[in-house]
């Protein structure tokens, strides 16, 4: 998919976050290109930066390059039984309030609750046993 990025971001292999529009988008005429074609709270991968430049009142440089991303795949920590590589599933994140090392594991960034995902590549057991005694494997998610 095609959307604009900083100068000083455009870097193929650049993972980001879409947080939303900026008050100046709504009237830049490229707004439908740069905004529209991205889910606000997804993470993205910057497959390709092109040569294009367009002015931008919103990165610092003032100008944006066009490039084309894809959703990045997502490091998370699921419950062992259901890793298996290659399956899908859908991502349900423990019930659990522990301020832990695997929080971010367990509730990764860009991934919501009944997200319909395929296990690109497990990579084997947490580093850490989880407080709550829970076990799970660390596993790159394609939602």
């Amino acid at each position: 998919m095609i959307t604009l990025i900083g100068n000083n971001l455009a870097e193929k292999g650049l993972k980001f976050m879409h947080y939303g529009a900026a008050s100046q988008c709504d009237t830049c005429r490229f707004k439908a290109t740069c905004i529209e074609s991205l889910e606000e709270g997804r993470m993205y991968r910057i497959r390709e930066v092109k040569n294009t430049e367009h002015p931008c009142m919103v990165h610092d440089s003032g100008k944006v390059k066009v490039v084309d991303v894809d959703k990045a795949i997502i490091k998370a920590a699921i419950n062992s039984k259901r890793a298996f590589e290659g399956s899908n599933i859908v991502f349900s994140p423990p019930e659990c309030d522990e301020e832990c090392s695997l929080r971010e594991l367990c509730f990764p960034e860009g991934l919501y609750p009944e997200d319909k995902c395929k296990i690109a590549k497990k990579m084997g057991k947490t580093s850490e046993k989880c407080p709550k005694g829970l076990d799970l494997s660390v596993v790159m998610l394609r939602y």
